[in-house]
């Protein structure tokens, strides 16, 4: 009858045993899938700020094209004053 109690003593260990291994890998398997959800949310808000940031640089190389340009031709007309000795 003791041989009986301690083989079930051992299958109840062992039925524990498995029973907590599985339910830590399945509670990995859950972070790991929340890690990845994670990570798929912070990708998706950068490629939802994308347009933004190419409309702000499309704004930005309008504002230069027009410093430049006004400089390029203060610098003709400061040439052609010099050339002409005067202005």
């Amino acid at each position: 009858m003791l041989a009986v109690w301690i083989i079930l003593a051992v299958v109840v260990v062992i039925g524990i045993f498995f029973w907590a291994t599985y339910n830590g890998l399945v509670t990995l398997r859950v972070r790991v899938e929340e890690a990845w959800s994670d990570i798929n949310v912070q990708l998706k808000r950068r490629l939802d700020l994308i347009p933004n940031l190419i409309e702000t640089v499309k704004g930005y190389a309008k504002h230069e094209s027009g410093v430049f340009t006004a400089v390029t031709r203060k610098r003709i007309e400061r040439q052609r004053c010099a050339r002409n000795s005067g202005c």
